[in-house]
């Protein structure tokens, strides 16, 4: 940018200064007055450089291009990479390769790191001495490195998303004062790893709350409750307390449940629900509700459905509506599937061929048990050859 283009802006944008420099310069204030004219000119001509060469900066600041090139080297998805953490790229202290040699050292393949450093790129920010602590720290629940590398695999976040370690080792800590095993930490850390990334006031916030609502149900071990709610629903402490107070507070009101009921229904089958947004839950219920009634069932029944199956919750309303039609189509009694709801697992696609595989041989569903439809496949057909040949020795005679 060339001295008079500044000097242009500096007469556009200082109009003000100068008129208050010549009303100064009437009252006899001239040395004043060319001492602070000076300082606006120097002061606006350097802001202007300054800002005219931001304003310059069109692209986006450059990637390190040595970065780029080991990463195409390693097989990673630079593209994903991009898309997912951006600001990686234009850093300078990556440890790409400190990173891959760790990993390769635990076993972990090329592919693995590849896949790793694609979906979480933050990966390569961490030194080798903060990997090995954490790593280290890991292993104080999880029994081989390739546990981890399969952990890692499935949720390379909930390794890399934090490079606090001490964080960690009280989080751990606290989670064994609190009655957990090393059990149920395994199962966490498999399950939930982010609950080791959560800092230690929120982990803390989420047992004591589920110490109070164990206490004022008239539960005498908080300990006890807390542990089997964990064990049934290992994501609750990377939830809000605000999000679980309210869906057991619905639970209750809704389906009218004593405290005895509702400890059984937390602690038990209905752990798992307490994720969902309280308005997911709200909408779910009502179109299950509304759906039954239309059908034909009574309050009393759709409260035996939902509080026998909860995870009947988590359907969407479109697909529980589908699944429901399906079964009815087939003359499938709504009775029938009030009292085996676990069939609502089947995707439509496996209801619609085992309903026809069991037709195709005789067998009436509209009388007989209609579970063996959420079976797992090897027990079904199991179940299914036995049908063939009991048929067949019917059909002999």
């Amino acid at each position: 940018m060339s001295i008079p283009y500044g000097l242009g802006y500096l007469t556009i944008m200082a109009p003000r200064n100068l008129l208050y420099l010549r009303s100064n310069y009437l009252f006899g204030s001239r040395c004043w007055m060319i001492r602070f004219s000076t300082e606006i000119i120097f002061k606006s001509v350097s802001f202007r450089l300054f800002s005219k060469k931001c304003d310059n900066a069109d692209s986006e600041p450059l990637e390190n291009e040595e970065l780029l090139n080991n990463l195409v080297t390693m097989g990673v998805d630079v593209d994903m990479a991009r898309k997912r953490q951006p600001g990686v790229f234009n850093r300078t202290d990556t440890n790409e390769q400190d990173l891959q040699t760790f990993l390769l050292s635990k076993g972990a393949s090329k592919e693995v790191i590849a896949s790793i450093i694609s979906r979480y790129p933050r990966a390569m920010t961490r030194t080798p001495e903060s990997l090995s602590s954490r790593w280290d720290l890991w292993r104080r629940i999880v029994t081989s490195d390739l546990e981890i590398v399969n952990i890692l695999e499935r949720s390379p976040e909930s390794f890399f998303r934090s490079s606090d370690n001490l964080n960690l080792e009280n989080n751990i800590k606290f989670l064994y004062s609190v009655g957990l095993t090393h059990k149920y930490l395994c199962r966490l850390l498999t399950n939930a790893p982010r609950t080791f990334s959560n800092s230690l006031n929120l982990n803390k916030q989420m047992v004591e709350f589920l110490q109070e609502v164990c206490l004022s149900l008239g539960h005498s071990g908080p300990t006890d409750f807390v542990r089997k709610i964990i064990f049934k629903n290992p994501f609750i402490l990377i939830q809000s307390t605000k999000r679980i107070k309210t869906n057991i507070e619905f639970l209750q009101s809704t389906f009218c449940l004593n405290n005895e009921e509702l400890l059984n229904l937390i602690c038990g089958p209905g752990a798992k629900i307490l994720d969902l947004s309280s308005d997911c839950m709200r909408r779910s219920y009502r179109n299950i509700k509304e759906k039954l009634i239309s059908l034909g069932c009574t309050a009393k029944e759709i409260r035996k459905f939902v509080l026998s199956y909860p995870d009947v919750i988590f359907l969407g309303e479109k697909k529980f509506n589908d699944k429901i039609d399906c079964l009815i189509e087939e003359k499938v009694n709504i009775s029938q599937i009030i009292e085996h709801p676990r069939i609502l697992d089947s995707s439509i696609s496996t209801l619609k061929s085992r309903i026809k595989e069991l037709v195709n041989i005789g067998y009436d569903l509209s009388t007989s048990n209609i579970s063996l439809l959420s079976w797992s496949q090897k027990r079904y057909n199991a179940k299914l050859k036995k049908l063939y040949i009991e048929q067949n020795i019917v059909l002999e005679n």
